[in-house]
């Protein structure tokens, strides 16, 4: 699978783990220097994964908050954490 943004590959992977309709790619498959941490906001700080969003930047434009990883996933979320999640005007496909 690939995760598509502005027609170029920033992650690409056999090994995509789906869940709740969001496909979660291993971290070290994605275009190194494309990811920048977000500000977490009030909503991240209440989420009892430890979520962590980034901006995605390509050719010097940001997709704001187009990626996220679980970075302290309760047991329910515990196999795709540390993993790559990608929405907005990310495709995964």
């Amino acid at each position: 699978m690939q995760a598509i943004l502005e027609g170029r590959p920033i992650a690409e992977s056999a090994d995509v783990i789906e869940c709740k309709g969001y496909h979660y790619f291993p971290r070290e498959v994605v275009l190194p220097g494309c990811l920048r941490s977000a500000p977490r906001t009030a909503s991240d700080l209440e989420c009892p994964h430890g979520v962590q969003f980034y901006d995605v930047v390509l050719d010097g434009r940001v997709h704001e908050r187009a990626a996220w990883s679980y970075e302290a996933p309760q047991p329910s979320m515990a196999h795709v954490g540390h993993r790559m999640g990608f929405w907005k005007d990310v495709v995964v496909r």
